[in-house]
């Protein structure tokens, strides 16, 4: 997948209605998620801290089934293992950016992210 393609949509995504306004905290983890390069990988809970809301990290991925065109897959769970229903279409996206996922699901990082 190019940096230009529009990312696959998230397997159960609850897509925004066209009118919605993201509050502070969805845009605040729109942008941290937007600035991820390929390659690199992230936990529900980094972004959560990162954005200076610790201990919210299920809000963190409700935003990401809800807000369009982000790099979701490179947002894991703090045990780095890729859920189940997301697999099918998480694992491949992981494994062309040069991550390793083993059959458990578990995620391997990259030593050095692919350029872009």
């Amino acid at each position: 997948m190019g940096t230009d393609a529009t990312p696959p949509p998230h397997p159960d995504a609850r897509p925004w209605p066209d009118d919605h306004r993201p509050t502070p905290f969805q845009a605040a983890v729109v942008a941290v998620v937007e600035a991820l390069e390929p390659g690199e990988l992230v936990t529900f809970s980094d972004v959560a801290d990162q954005i200076g809301r610790p201990g919210s990290g299920q809000a963190v991925a409700n935003v990401l089934r809800a807000a369009p065109d982000l790099p979701w897959w490179r947002v894991l769970p703090s045990d780095g293992r890729v859920y189940r229903n997301l697999a099918p279409i998480q694992v491949p996206l992981l494994r062309a950016e040069g991550h390793q996922v083993d059959d458990n699901r578990n995620v391997r990082p990259s030593p050095t992210p692919p350029q872009s």
